[in-house]
């Protein structure tokens, strides 16, 4: 739970959500200008729009938000709808991108694991073998097996337990977004 000083920075709706208001003049300025031409579902929102969105709703916490869109012109419904769907799609993308991201990453994991306890069964069978204690070349070679053996299987560890959880919390984060609830202001 957020403490209350963050949360008393935003309107509550009379449900007892969060607002994350956004305002600005018309509907399109809510849209990235590199894909003017693009259908309204396939354009990508404003970067500065994303960062806010994403800033607001980490700084809510697991509070239940919904997003509030103010503009100066009136908006047609069928606009409003839009906006809703891209929103909605935009941060499915998101989330579909991290969720890549972690998969690629844990893959990674799995790989270093495998090279890590291949090189930790060279290494022992290096140090069991006769030629160990005639040749200090043999030997330097075994020991240089072990620490490559413990930093695969080191990092894979690390990965595995630590570094993922970003990820997650991203994917959730995105979802969270994605599933918010979204009003206009009249």
């Amino acid at each position: 739970m957020q403490s209350t000083e963050i949360l008393e920075r935003y309107e509550r709706a009379d449900s007892g959500e969060v607002i994350i208001d956004v305002s600005t003049q018309k509907i399109e300025d809510l849209y990235s200008t590199f894909d003017k031409k693009s259908h309204f579902l396939k354009k990508d929102l404003n970067q500065d729009l994303v960062d806010y969105i994403i800033e607001c709703a980490t700084e809510i916490g697991e509070t239940k938000f919904l997003i509030r869109f103010n503009f100066e012109s009136k908006t047609e419904d069928e606009s409003a709808s839009r906006l809703k769907n891209s929103v909605k799609r935009f941060f499915v993308y998101l989330q579909e991108h991290e969720h890549a991201k972690m998969k690629e990453m844990l893959r990674k994991s799995g790989v270093l694991l495998l090279v890590g306890a291949l090189l930790a069964a060279l290494s022992i069978g290096m140090a069991e073998s006769e030629f160990m204690e005639k040749s200090i070349v043999f030997s330097v070679l075994s020991e240089g097996l072990t620490v490559a053996a413990w930093v695969s299987l080191w990092e894979a560890l690390a990965i595995f337990l630590i570094k993922w959880m970003p990820y997650k919390k991203k994917i959730s984060l995105y979802e969270r977004i994605a599933n918010a609830k979204i009003v206009f202001a009249i």
